[in-house]
């Protein structure tokens, strides 16, 4: 069986083909990237794949099973047609199964909500592809509050606009688990799973953060104005946007579903706090 992981340069796809090649073997693992030569994985195979191509993508999944693509991050309107490239890639080399990494988060409500939609109708081409399917909706990671910490730190705060909201928080390593059986067993076929663990509000996270980190830091909820302005001035007008609108959904409860990671992964998820301890 061959295996092919989209964008596997990136954090995620990086992830999953490192799960993967310690599942069924780095022979049995295909990886495709837009920058082949810029690729970190010793004794992968790498083929070329841009999203924007459909021919790149006919050659890279020549001989392929199964694929796992990797949500585009594009901007919303593109990502439709970008990732259709790769579902007709799909069906026209006679590869038998698609695995999307999709997401949680509000469909209407919020300045993510665009982003969720445009990822809906990836699931709804995937459905209707006449391939063999399954489809994660991942919670939001947890790394990047860690990679944020000295940010923090340096204010003394946590400061977002997610109120007492819940979320499920996630891991790259914790999806490539459940990733890869659902790439490789075909009891998953045509589910569509929430992947994540418990929700948790900010002030909780801060506490596992000042637990583990050994910070004094507090939670101080803000504006989603407030908030969204303060993004777009570091991050940029559409990435600010964006992440303005996440947090905007944390407080209105996008975030705060029911995990199905055990019947992904044949396992539980790890809690926040033994996932930021294994990450630092």
């Amino acid at each position: 069986m061959k295996v092919a992981v989209t964008a596997a340069n990136g954090k995620l796809g990086s992830a999953l083909i490192k799960q993967l090649t310690l599942d069924i073997g780095k022979n049995h693992v295909i990886g495709i990237a837009r920058t082949p030569d810029q690729t970190k994985h010793p004794g992968i195979e790498i083929r070329k794949g841009d999203y924007n191509s459909k021919e790149d993508f006919v050659r890279a999944l020549d001989g392929i099973d199964a694929v796992l693509l990797v949500s585009g991050m594009d901007h919303p309107d593109k990502r439709i047609e970008q990732h259709r490239n790769v579902i007709h890639a799909a069906r026209d080399t006679n590869v038998k199964k698609i695995v999307y990494t999709s997401i949680i988060g509000p469909e209407t409500g919020s300045a993510f909500s665009p982003v969720v939609r445009s990822n809906r109708k990836t699931e709804e081409d995937i459905r209707n592809s006449g391939l063999d399917w399954v489809i994660g909706r991942n919670g939001l990671y947890i790394e990047p509050d860690l990679e944020y910490i000295d940010n923090y730190v340096a204010r003394g705060e946590v400061f977002n606009s997610a109120g007492e909201g819940k979320c499920v928080y996630t891991s790259r390593k914790e999806l490539a688990v459940a990733y890869s059986k659902m790439l490789l067993d075909n009891r998953h076929n045509g589910q569509t799973y929430h992947l994540a663990g418990t929700a948790i509000s900010q002030t909780q996270l801060v506490e596992y953060i000042n637990e583990l980190c050994h910070t004094r830091l507090v939670y101080r909820p803000a504006s989603v104005e407030e908030y969204t302005q303060e993004r777009k001035n570091e991050l940029g007008e559409f990435l600010g946007t964006i992440i303005g609108g996440i947090y905007e959904g944390i407080r209105d409860g996008a975030f705060n579903v029911e995990s199905d990671f055990f019947n992904a992964a044949g396992r539980p998820h790890k809690s926040p706090p033994d996932m930021i301890q294994e990450l630092l």
